[in-house]
């Protein structure tokens, strides 16, 4: 391990950054509601949340669906959520101030989501958080989306750090497996799921005022080895997406 340089903090957006999943949920159970499906979004979102909107609406219907449509759906649902969420934005407690002691501190910081560019500037440029990312890489930028690792490693190969240099910050369970499967550890927030739904975080919070980055530094190197992706996890069928 090359030891002389800074180690990187890599976020998820949703869930992480800002507390929103409620409102994604919301806004699938109206469009399920629409297309005449009985889903429950909220117990979809505990297993899928990470992954494209597409990929978690394919797994909502008996049928195939065209690739069209579901971009279709996919649309809809976003402007269903945009509409729910409009006045709501705002980030996690302690956010900002975690991000300014983490650049202080030396660290590299980037965000990685499943959301494509204009999503991320409805939530990061409108909290002006823009400002703290040295690489910020989306949807558009990677051909397979969590729980894939490719997400993860382009961000990575993007700041030049190695991924054993490097943590996520992730509140989904499939986002906790792509970290592993891109060779990084994982911090874990609770804002969409339970502590004990996760399978090896460094680390479990509630939001940035539980957590320092001189903390971060010292989990990082307290617990050196990356976690194995979970097999019962990747037996599922929704892993295969």
């Amino acid at each position: 391990m090359t030891t002389d340089q800074p180690y990187a903090l890599i976020f998820d957006m949703d869930g992480t950054l800002i507390d929103n999943t409620p409102y994604q949920a919301k806004s699938f159970q109206l469009l399920f509601r629409d297309l005449g499906l009985t889903t429950n979004a909220r117990k979809l979102l505990e297993r899928l949340n990470g992954m494209p909107a597409t990929n978690i609406l394919k797994t909502v219907f008996t049928n195939p669906v065209p690739e069209k449509q579901l971009k279709e759906y996919a649309s809809q649902r976003e402007f269903l959520y945009r509409v729910l969420y409009w006045d709501k934005r705002r980030e996690v407690a302690g956010l900002t101030a975690f991000l300014e002691a983490a650049r202080a501190a030396g660290f590299k910081l980037a965000l990685g989501t499943g959301s494509p560019g204009d999503t991320i500037s409805y939530i990061i440029d409108h909290l002006d958080l823009r400002r703290f990312f040295d690489v910020v890489v989306g949807k558009d930028d990677v051909e397979r989306g969590k729980p894939h690792a490719d997400t993860y490693t382009t961000t990575a190969h993007e700041l030049g750090i190695p991924p054993e240099r490097c943590v996520v910050f992730e509140d989904a369970i499939l986002g906790e497996q792509s970290a592993y499967k891109a060779g990084m550890r994982c911090i874990c927030l609770t804002t969409s799921i339970k502590a004990d739904k996760f399978q090896a975080p460094l680390h479990v919070i509630r939001d940035f005022t539980e957590i320092t980055p001189q903390q971060v530094r010292d989990l990082l190197e307290q617990h050196p080895e990356t976690p194995k992706p979970s097999q019962e996890l990747a037996k599922r069928q929704y892993m295969k997406l």
